[in-house]
């Protein structure tokens, strides 16, 4: 599991659906789908209609890849804040029963807004 505690902030950059496919296309449940996808050096994130999932690529290869699934109904409450003139990064921050706070910084172009609606979809269903 990614140590969210060492590594509260992960700096991710909206990448396209097509690139969310190539991080996790085999790991997508029948009729799921990525709402948007996220890069950094080497992890990844990816909203998906279902979960968060949380690539995290360790070691100096990058052979071994840890994958940490958060399904929309575990989070407890959550908060956006979205870019401004001075701080260009938009950021969410999530609460899981058993994890804690987890905050994901993402670029000033990310749709923030539109992962927000779904989130607020999938843990009032």
């Amino acid at each position: 599991m990614i140590d969210f505690k060492n590594k509260s902030v992960i700096k991710l950059k909206a990448v396209s659906i097509d690139d969310g496919h190539k991080f996790v296309d085999d790991l997508l449940i029948d009729n799921e789908y990525i709402i948007a996808a996220f890069s950094s050096m080497r992890d990844k994130l990816v909203f998906t209609d279902k979960r968060i999932i949380s690539i995290n690529v360790q070691g100096i290869t990058g052979s071994k890849v840890d994958y940490t699934f958060i399904p929309y109904n575990k989070i407890q409450l959550f908060s956006i804040e979205t870019a401004g003139m001075l701080d260009l990064d938009a950021e969410i921050d999530v609460v899981v029963s058993a994890i804690g706070t987890i905050r994901f910084e993402l670029s000033s172009s990310s749709d923030i807004k539109k992962i927000c609606k779904k989130i607020s979809e999938k843990i009032s269903d």
